[in-house]
């Protein structure tokens, strides 16, 4: 499906969805829960409160169904109210600081053959890909947070400079600003893995 046909579709269901066809935000969540799932574990870096938020971000797109414009692209909507979730449990995280109790998980009783699948590389490989996956993960998560939303909804949410900035409501140009601040820095932190 092209983008154009995917915004029609969305925009369809939101209009169904305003009409008072409850069954449109399925569609909407079917097609958009996983990659808004995905956007707000790598902004928070934990996918319980990730989960929490998606789930919460379409409680307010059906909340506020009445309030969007058609002519307005859904993606750039959704996300926007996600990132605001984000930012505003970031904010509250800052002012609640917590402990892990799952910091250490226990593995036992699980067998070798259920922890390694035959079909996947070499341990040596997997552990080299996950360690340097952490690593980007970990620079990314110390970014300033107008640089980590940037970041992250162009080059793994994979949104346009245009649609970035609609839904951080900044401009185009801040955003490549933030772009290129935020890969320079990335560069400098992970040149042990580049």
């Amino acid at each position: 499906m092209d983008t154009t046909e995917a915004a029609d579709r969305d925009r369809a269901d939101m209009q169904r969805l305003s009409a008072g066809d409850d069954a449109a935000l399925d569609d909407l969540m079917a097609r958009h829960a996983r990659p808004v799932f995905q956007f707000l574990c790598r902004m928070l870096n934990n996918e319980n409160d990730a989960d929490d938020l998606a789930q919460e971000t379409f409680l307010r797109v059906y909340r506020a169904r009445a309030s969007f414009r058609t002519g307005e692209k859904f993606t750039t909507w959704l996300y926007t109210i996600a990132a605001n979730l984000a930012r505003n449990h970031f904010r509250w995280r800052t002012r609640h600081p917590g402990v892990s109790l799952e910091a250490e998980r226990d593995v036992a009783g699980q067998s070798l053959a259920s922890t390694l699948p035959a079909n996947l590389p070499l341990p040596s490989h997997a552990a080299l890909e996950e360690e340097r996956r952490a690593a980007v993960g970990a620079a990314v998560s110390r970014l300033p947070e107008d640089l980590r939303e940037a970041i992250i909804l162009c080059e793994w949410q994979e949104c346009s400079v245009a649609e970035a900035a609609a839904i951080l409501g900044a401009t185009p140009k801040a955003v490549e600003s933030r772009l290129y601040r935020a890969r320079g820095l990335l560069r400098e932190r992970l040149k042990p893995w580049l």
